[in-house]
Order: structure tokens, then C-alpha cells, then sequence
């Protein structure tokens, strides 16, 4: 069975102007398109757009889409598989929100009481679910599982205070770093300073600080984009130059 943008549009809920979009993008091309100019999708072109929405759910942009489908080795039960795991985070991540929120209000009745670990709960969880999307690859990749779980583990256990704790050593390492590099010299003591905030920053969240590790961490502020262009606000120069000071400061 064949279809038109507009049928397509009705089925899937996808207006007809985005389904032009993904054909001008390359994101999804029509089956054929008739001599009248009229754009006909078969199963194969819904079945991906279905792809297209699931990743969409989950918050990718269309160009890593894009990529993903386009990829040779693409296996859509492999990619199935994937999204559900995905939205059953999700879910999780939502479920835990919506309890936050109705206990949270409960709390402003006085009809119970609730800890402060309880109000931070959701919120923890949405930063480990955003780390995971960004960066969760990569550094599974580089450091192994059970480093990055319990890391995360270490994450959820954190209360209010101690995540409010380490929002401050992450700014003082980012304004020391800033000074520091206007000195040009890594070896200066306001940029071993910063090392030492830093390393200071990742103990709250890491569940063992390792040299080997810090260093491997500075390494991906610069060889990494997402990482580069964070530091890269702070000070034109700023991941290549905290990087050498990281490495005199581990040395």
C-alpha cells in the first residue's frame, strides 16, 4: 500500500510540512514521486518514520537520526531494542517526578513530611539520565561499566547539601581556571589551584579519585567537542591549557 503526504500525515500525526522537511533534509524520501509532483510513501517509508518519531521521543536531533538510519550496519530490531530500553528509563525518570510531585504537595498541606533527599530525588536521576545521553558512551568505552554505575550510584545517594557543595567547587574551579589561563602558565599556582578544585569536585561524584583517571579526564576536555566547547566558554584556550595543568598537577 502506498501513500500520500497527506495520508501518511493522517496516519502518523506528522504534519505534511514536516514530512516535507525530512524529504528536503534526506531524512525521509518518498517511495517515488509522480509526474503530477505528488510525494507516495510505502510500508518501508512509514516503518522508518516510526524510527524517526521513537528517536525524536527521545530527544535526537535530526541529524544524528539521520545518520543513525542511514548507517550501513542499522538494525532495526537491534534499534527497537534500544528504544525500549530507552523509554523505560523514561518512564522510571517520569514516575519518579510525578511521585516527587504529589508527595511534595502533600507536604505543603502537612499531610506528611518529607526529607530532603526525597524533594531531590527526580532531579538526580534527570542529570544522570542526561549525562548518560551525552556522554555515557564515550566514557563507559574509556573507563569501563562499573565505574560509571557507581558513579551514578554515588550520584542518587547525594543530599541536597552535598550536590549544593559541589556546585560551588565546580564554580570555583571554572573562575580559578579562568584567571589562570590569562597567565599562560599551567604550572602557575592559581592553575594547580584549580586542579585541586577539581579534583576536590570529582571526588563528590566519583566512588575512588585516580590520577590516571583525572588525566584521562582532561584529555577528553580537549579531544571531545561537547567537553571543548564547555571549557572553551570559559576562556579561548581553556581545555588545551587545564589539560596540561591537570597533568603537572597528577605528576
Amino acid at each position: 500500500m502506498e501513500y500520500t503526504v497527506n495520508k501518511l500525515s493522517k496516519i502518523s500525526g506528522v504534519s505534511a510540512r514536516t514530512l516535507r522537511y525530512y524529504d528536503e533534509i534526506g531524512l525521509l524520501k518518498p517511495a517515488h514521486i509522480a509526474s503530477s509532483g505528488y510525494r507516495w510513501y510505502g510500508q518501508d517509508e512509514l516503518e522508518t518514520l516510526q524510527q524517526i518519531l521513537f528517536y525524536r521521543e527521545l530527544d535526537f536531533p535530526l541529524d544524528e537520526i539521520k545518520n543513525i538510519l542511514h548507517a550501513e550496519n542499522f538494525d532495526i530490531e537491534q534499534s527497537f531494542e534500544h528504544h525500549l530500553t530507552e523509554l523505560n528509563k523514561k518512564l522510571m525518570r517520569l514516575d519518579t517526578l510525578i511521585k516527587n510531585i504529589t508527595k511534595s504537595m502533600s507536604a505543603m498541606k502537612g499531610t506528611i513530611t518529607m526529607t530532603n533527599p526525597e524533594k531531590f530525588e527526580g532531579f538526580k536521576q534527570d542529570l544522570i539520565d542526561e549525562n548518560e545521553q551525552k556522554y555515557g558512551a564515550e566514557i563507559r568505552t574509556k573507563y569501563g561499566e562499573s565505574i560509571v554505575d557507581a558513579s551514578n550510584t554515588k550520584l542518587k545517594g547525594l543530599t541536597q547539601s552535598q550536590y549544593d557543595a559541589a556546585e560551588r567547587l565546580r564554580t570555583a574551579y571554572e573562575e580559578k581556571l579562568k584567571q589562570a589561563v590569562e597567565t599562560d602558565d599551567p604550572t602557575n599556582t592559581l592553575a594547580q589551584e584549580a586542579c585541586d578544585l577539581h579534583r576536590q569536585w570529582l571526588c563528590v561524584f566519583y566512588p575512588k579519585y585516580d590520577k590516571e583517571y583525572h588525566k584521562g579526564l582532561g584529555e577528553m576536555y580537549v579531544t571531545d567537542e561537547r567537553f571543548k566547547a564547555n571549557y572553551e566558554k570559559i576562556a579561548n584556550g581553556a581545555a588545551a591549557f587545564f589539560r596540561d595543568a591537570i597533568n603537572i598537577y597528577c605528576a
